[in-house]
């Protein structure tokens, strides 16, 4: 296994339960830790409760200086993501998966050898690639994420309670939206843009931390102060091939590595847990065939509608009315 984020990890578990011998790759030292990820998950994944951080129940959108839409139901939980991906990584330890952190893999050859910074060599008889965006599994084979988001996000003090994820639209965000996901006294806020605004999105985050810090109305703010920077890739260009052959190896790509994040929304934690699990049993059973036609059948209708909104909307003059057509809150995103 290549990566032990939640793909990584439920893939680890998935194949150590069916009585593989699993090796775990992640070159991070501690699960989940830097945190790349703005936590929201949809209120029916199933999350151990120690990670959960606070319940969602509404989506509010901002569509430029308009007044906002609320949508009361729209239920989620935020995570506590180190937590989570630690729970994970236990569980797949538990299930007796060998899980090697801090090890950082160089390459995977044509010929399915996985070689490590420290020189030393794996070889299996699978693989499952479930180590990013920018996965090396999926380049080796030649399924490569072509299409990304470019991501930062502060972490801020929330002064009072929130229990709505808040989007904003605007055509000043190309590519992408903003975002404030309060976790109880702290709210994750960022934006996500298309790459070439890349050197813009200091300044659009910038731009978005000081209009709620300083509302001119409403019934909540955040602070001035930023406890946390972080960011990263989201692919946006749909679902890839998910297995290939490196030689007499079989590949199997998981979560991100695959290209299961949602083109629009950019979430993506449930799509990895899901296609991580099937892709470790996969993996062990051989059906190699079927995990790709699962995937298509459960990810498939939906990816391709959320990508073809993304491109409409890139096309657009991104008017009011082409943002809300390119975002899941709003009817015209479903027609």
């Amino acid at each position: 296994m290549l990566g032990l984020g939640p793909a990584g990890a439920s893939a680890a578990a998935a194949a150590a339960r069916l009585g593989a011998r699993v090796i775990a790759l992640d070159r991070k030292r501690e699960p989940g830790r830097p945190v790349q990820c703005a936590e929201l998950v949809p209120a029916l994944l199933v999350v151990d409760a120690t990670a959960v951080r606070q319940k969602i129940d509404g989506m509010i959108t901002y569509v430029e200086d308009d007044a906002p839409d609320v949508n009361a139901h729209f239920p989620g939980r935020m995570l506590d993501r180190a937590a989570f991906d630690s729970s994970l990584v236990q569980g797949a330890r538990a299930a007796g998966a060998d899980i090697r952190l801090g090890c950082f893999i160089e390459r995977v050859t044509r010929e399915g050898e996985i070689h490590l910074g420290d020189g030393s060599v794996l070889r299996a008889p699978a693989i499952v690639g479930a180590d990013g965006p920018r996965s090396r599994a999926g380049k080796a084979i030649g399924a490569v994420n072509r299409e990304l988001v470019e991501t930062r996000q502060i972490t801020v003090p929330l002064l009072a309670p929130h229990a709505a994820t808040d989007i904003f639209l605007s055509a000043d965000i190309p590519g992408g939206y903003g975002w404030l996901f309060p976790k109880g006294e702290l709210a994750n806020l960022g934006a996500g843009v298309h790459p070439r605004a890349r050197a813009q999105l200091k300044k659009i985050v910038a731009r978005l931390h000081d209009r709620l810090s300083k509302p001119k109305s409403g019934t909540y703010t955040v602070s001035s102060e930023i406890l946390a920077t972080t960011g990263g890739a989201i692919p946006v260009g749909g679902m890839l091939k998910p297995r290939g052959r490196l030689g007499e190896t079989r590949v199997l790509l998981a979560g991100d590595a695959a290209g299961l994040a949602n083109p629009v929304s950019g979430a993506g934690i449930a799509a990895a847990v899901h296609s991580g699990r099937l892709a470790g049993e996969a993996a062990v059973r051989g059906e190699d065939e079927a995990y790709e036609e699962e995937l298509e059948d459960v990810y498939g209708a939906a990816l391709e509608r959320a990508l073809r909104r993304r491109r409409e909307l890139l096309e657009s003059t991104m008017t009011r009315s082409a943002l809300r057509r390119g975002w899941i809150a709003y009817p015209e995103y479903w027609s």
